[in-house]
């Protein structure tokens, strides 16, 4: 798995002071597991790829229920998608020891963005596939059994299944931990 800033070197049609500038806007930092990395309310929001370790995102709602929103293993970038304007309405924190790259998200959007344009690396593939597993998610729960949400879960995940609690698991399912359990009885039983 190459690390984020290794994958700049992918410009070679960019300057060094292009490459270098954005690479100096990029630490490496390390979470033990459990640190917040953002809090909600928060102003400020970074872009946090995963080199090793595993987060989560996450909202809260008026009764205090985490609603988890997606995770980020090895190789996965983390980052909240709303206005960098506003406070940030997800939580993301650390499941296992994490290190990740980090970059604030308005330099992201400064530096790195207007560089892909420049030198025709913008890929836009790698964006609708991350739009398209949003959208297949949000049909999903709105329309899917919990099983089908379950193997799409599997699908997306595959690495992670053994990493984090079920309660987690079905919380990103828009499940009860029962309900979990049952859908993994029946599709064991089903195999």
């Amino acid at each position: 798995m190459k690390p984020f800033s290794d994958m700049l070197s992918h410009f070679s049609e960019a300057t060094t002071s292009e490459i270098e500038l954005l690479k100096q806007n990029i630490y490496v930092k390390k979470f033990k597991k459990g640190a917040i990395l953002q809090h909600k309310g928060g102003l400020n929001t970074y872009l946090y790829f995963v080199n090793q370790g595993l987060l989560r995102s996450y909202s809260l709602d008026l009764k205090g229920k985490e609603h988890i929103f997606m995770f980020a293993s090895e190789g996965w970038m983390i980052t909240e998608a709303s206005d960098i304007n506003f406070p940030k309405e997800l939580v993301i924190d650390a499941l296992e020891d994490t290190e990740v790259e980090m970059i604030d998200r308005k330099i992201f959007v400064e530096l790195y963005l207007p560089l892909t344009l420049k030198h025709n690396k913008f890929n836009p593939e790698s964006l609708f596939k991350r739009i398209s597993v949003m959208q297949k998610r949000i049909i999903m729960l709105m329309s899917a059994s919990a099983i089908e949400r379950f193997e799409h879960f599997i699908e997306t995940y595959p690495n992670i299944i053994q990493r984090v609690p079920q309660k987690m698991i079905a919380s990103y399912l828009g499940i009860t931990p029962e309900a979990l359990s049952k859908v993994k009885g029946d599709r064991a039983k089903n195999k």
